[in-house]
């Protein structure tokens, strides 16, 4: 109960960041409603297995998604050159909301972020870091939103089956909410180089303590 209590807190933590990040989800409005509802379709699932499956179901496989996802994220930089190159030899462009693949993608990062969240966040940079014509912090601030509703409609789910330490959830959400604006604050003033090397460490410390529970 004490790792869904924090897990369910994390929307405070996600929603507080994306205000930290407004600045960069200007422009951005309907990309984030379309993936927000992808993200949502998927949260909801993943909250609904969680009372289906055991936790253990997924403690080989989630430590091999994290490190596909932080694969992607160091070579994000090198692919996305290359997609670009691509497009403009054959004269096409992106597409705003990266396409089925992206779509799909998100699904099923949502549905493990509902199920059980671990560095979910790395899962959804290295997914739309790869298929959306965008920086990375502006990639960053639509991770906030999509983490925001995964975490938001999960808790409501657990709102409704199962009982709380109401003071605990308390304290994390203030925790939660004071440490989405420093994130937010921090994570913006560092260029994209730093960024994504504080994405794999946070990954690899993820990872680290998935395998060694």
């Amino acid at each position: 109960m004490p790792l869904i209590v924090h897990d369910r807190c994390e929307p405070l933590d996600r929603l507080s960041g994306a205000l930290g990040y407004r600045a960069e989800l200007r422009g951005q409005g309907r990309r984030a409603l379309v993936l927000g509802l992808t993200a949502l379709v998927g949260g909801l699932g993943g909250a609904v297995l969680l009372l289906a499956l055991p936790s253990e179901a997924f403690d080989t496989i989630v430590p091999v998604l994290i490190a596909l996802a932080l694969v992607l994220v160091l070579l994000q930089p090198r692919l996305a050159k290359s997609v670009q190159r691509r497009r403009a030899d054959n004269g096409t462009t992106g597409r705003r909301y990266g396409g089925p693949v992206l779509l799909v993608g998100l699904l099923l990062a949502s549905g493990y972020g509902g199920y059980f969240g671990a560095a979910q966040g790395v899962l959804y940079l290295s997914l739309m870091g790869l298929l959306l014509d965008e920086d990375l912090q502006r990639v960053n601030a639509v991770k906030n939103i999509l983490g925001a509703v995964v975490n938001g409609v999960a808790a409501c789910f657990f709102l409704v089956v199962a009982e709380f330490d109401w003071t605990a959830v308390l304290l994390i959400a203030v925790g939660s909410t004071l440490g989405g604006q420093i994130g937010a604050k921090v994570g913006r003033r560092l260029p994209p180089t730093a960024l994504r090397a504080v994405i794999v460490a946070v990954g690899i410390i993820a990872m680290v303590q998935l395998l060694l529970r």
